[in-house]
């Protein structure tokens, strides 16, 4: 991906996930997110969803990228929103940090109340390609910020989670 720092280790399953990185995501409440930052294309502005979204609890900084179709890594600390992604002179592209987005802005500054593991389950009689996968959840309050799975790439979610998802604190 050209992101200096950035040496995914991507994780299947609910279990894996909660082994590696629970204690370090339950160790995040109480901070206050203080910051974050996305891929975005310069030529457009559209975001580049494949790359890691990076929130920052107060010098805390966790980065959480989706990969194919249940695959996660976390990582922690390691990716610098400062330097250049490089790499794609010959696309025609530009993808760069962006410190903007409308979805993310309203959790600035607010305190994490709780931080958990969902796992989607979905009805048994229903094909699902997403089933199994792991999202992340930050609890600010009344409202909540998700990174999931969006079939082989980040999505952001906010508000109530849906239904489909099992919610796993994330140590035992």
């Amino acid at each position: 991906m050209g992101i200096p720092g950035f040496e995914p280790s991507f994780l299947v399953g609910i279990d894996m996930v909660r082994q590696a990185h629970g204690a370090r995501l339950a160790a995040l409440v109480g901070r206050r997110l203080t910051g974050f930052a996305l891929a975005r294309f310069a030529e457009d502005g559209d975001p580049y969803a494949d790359c890691p979204v990076v929130l920052d609890f107060e010098g805390v900084q966790v980065e959480i990228c989706h990969w194919k179709f249940d695959e996660l890594s976390i990582g922690w600390d390691t990716i610098s929103t400062s330097a250049a992604i490089t790499g794609w002179e010959e696309s025609g592209l530009t993808p760069e940090w962006s410190h903007r987005d409308e979805r993310l802005e309203p959790f600035v500054g607010r305190k994490l109340r709780d931080v958990a593991l969902l796992e989607r389950r979905p009805e048994p009689a229903r094909r699902d390609l997403a089933a199994a996968t792991v999202t992340v959840e930050f609890v600010f309050g009344a409202t909540s910020l998700r990174i999931a799975n969006g079939m082989d790439e980040n999505s952001i979610e906010t508000g109530a989670a849906p239904p489909e998802y099992v919610r796993h604190r994330p140590v035992r």
